[in-house]
């Protein structure tokens, strides 16, 4: 087996007391960068934590060696732009170590390979900056992208039999960064649309520009527009007509106080008035807060027009890379739900 930087002891590597050259430091600073990691909805809680352990202290001695050539001088490397470049590389390499909220624009690439027909998305990740969360792709958007094709056969193959879906409207609330909208325009070959605060459409529109060829190709549809929950105004056009999608995705759409109200009435206003009609709802569960949350959800939606139910309801643990601490990828539990009218 071909061992890596990953596996190589800090120790092994060119050290400032040695002198390395300008060659030989860049060299192994770039066999340093790291990737953002794709979540695997399939890996247990407990590997989850094994494996963040296991690299927690490599992490902490990498960041000491990067510290190290920050603040050396390099003074037996001659050429200033050599030593901009050697620092340039070291402080890019501890930014990637800070966690997402120290990164700057990422591009991630999505793999949905155990299917019949594989694809790849690409979605771009703006620098997280002040509130701007809808820039970032959180775990519950990949771990509900890994379930759509087990719905079309299961809990939804009434609403996604090959007949119905020329048919068939959906809409992702709250779609940040735009993965769980697009995946599902393409696992189900419908048409979707996805929203969210005019801040963040900006870059949702880039991401749905950057893979609608694939998603066309696979028979999906993709649309986008302006909606926040709650307000009449400033609302796309699309919305000007209620109750119009048979599914409403939503995806990590519940973490402060005004959500479960504000959600639970865009999902009355948006859903098709159905027996058949179906939300699908999914909630990391990050602390005692997030339960009170999520109960108080479910009261706000059986209470609403619609009067909604939980049909069924799951658990599934993935793992999400905005953690306390180091910041290392950390395993989340996330809740989700299908809600529907109550079956007599």
């Amino acid at each position: 087996m071909t061992k890596t930087f990953s596996d190589t002891s800090p120790e092994d590597f060119p050290q400032v007391w040695q002198r390395p050259s300008f060659e030989d430091l860049l060299a192994c600073l770039k066999k340093l960068h790291i990737e953002p990691p794709i979540w695997n909805h399939a890996a247990s809680k407990s590997s989850l934590q094994e494996n963040q352990e296991n690299s927690a202290r490599h992490r902490r001695d990498v960041v000491s060696y990067l510290a190290s050539i920050v603040s050396s001088s390099l003074h037996w490397i001659k050429q200033d732009d050599h030593k901009e470049m050697i620092w340039e590389e070291a402080s890019r390499c501890l930014s990637q170590r800070c966690g997402r909220a120290g990164m700057g624009e990422i591009t991630r690439r999505w793999p949905f390979q155990n299917r019949l027909v594989p694809f790849e998305l690409i979605v771009r990740e703006p620098p997280i900056t002040g509130d701007s969360l809808g820039h970032k792709t959180w775990a519950s958007s990949f771990l509900m992208a890994q379930l759509l094709d087990g719905l079309t056969s299961g809990s939804l193959a009434h609403l996604l039999a090959s007949g119905r879906r020329e048919a068939l409207k959906v809409l992702e609330l709250g779609s940040g960064t735009g993965l769980l909208g697009i995946a599902t325009a393409a696992m189900w070959q419908a048409d979707v649309v996805l929203s969210d605060l005019p801040g963040i459409m900006p870059n949702l529109n880039h991401n749905i520009e950057q893979n609608r060829a694939t998603v066309e190709r696979l028979g999906g549809k993709l649309g986008s527009s302006t909606l926040t929950w709650g307000c009449e105004n400033g609302n796309g056009i699309i919305f000007s007509q209620e109750n119009q999608f048979s599914i409403i995705l939503v995806a990590d759409g519940i973490y402060d106080d005004d959500h479960p109200a504000l959600l639970s009435s865009a999902i009355h206003q948006q859903l098709l008035d159905s027996p058949d009609s179906r939300a699908i709802v999914m909630v990391p569960i990050r602390d005692q807060v997030t339960k009170g949350l999520i109960s108080q959800f479910r009261s706000h939606i059986s209470d609403g027009a619609l009067s909604l139910v939980a049909l069924e309801e799951h658990i599934l643990t993935g793992q999400d890379d905005w953690g306390d601490d180091d910041d290392e990828p950390q395993a989340v539990e996330c809740w989700w739900a299908i809600f529907g009218k109550q079956l007599l």
